[in-house]
């Protein structure tokens, strides 16, 4: 344990967000993503896992995880197929903890399913969540924090 760390970011995981520089993605999925061979093909090489919910995982990332202000698709997720406008409840409880760890409303884009894939396989990595509802799955841009002043 560590003082101010969320306790559900491993080292695994805090090494991954780390090394991750301006305008890399991160991929947080549900348990249905495939995210184990999508995993293989970023360019960390290795699936991350956090076995909790979907909102809880975007809590603890974005507790130490800038998103990029310089692009208007720093947060994404993965639209329902047949209905790119429905929100279902997994995606508004992480909306929620956006909006809470950016102190402002930060809307997410939506993206096709298989666009979302492709995304998901230019991404640094993907933490795979423990989430079982359907359409839990994320997208984020890392920004950058500026020095002090």
């Amino acid at each position: 344990m560590l003082k101010g760390i969320n306790p559900l970011l491993n080292a695994d995981v805090l090494r991954a967000l780390r090394a991750m520089g301006h305008g890399d993605d991160l991929i947080i999925a549900d348990t249905n993503f495939p995210s184990d061979s999508v995993a293989r093909q970023t360019r960390l090489g290795k699936l991350l896992r956090i076995d909790a919910s979907a909102a809880e995982v975007v809590k603890a990332v974005l507790s130490v995880y800038p998103l990029d202000t310089f692009v208007d698709d720093a947060a994404a997720r993965m639209e329902i197929v047949g209905k790119p406008d429905e929100i279902p409840a997994v995606q508004q409880e992480v909306q929620k903890e956006i909006d809470a760890a950016e102190k402002k409303s930060w809307p997410m884009i939506s993206v096709e399913r298989y666009a979302f894939y492709e995304r998901s396989k230019q991404a640094y990595c993907v933490i795979q969540t423990g989430e079982r509802r359907f359409y839990g799955c994320f997208a984020f841009r890392k920004g950058v924090i500026p020095p002090d002043a």
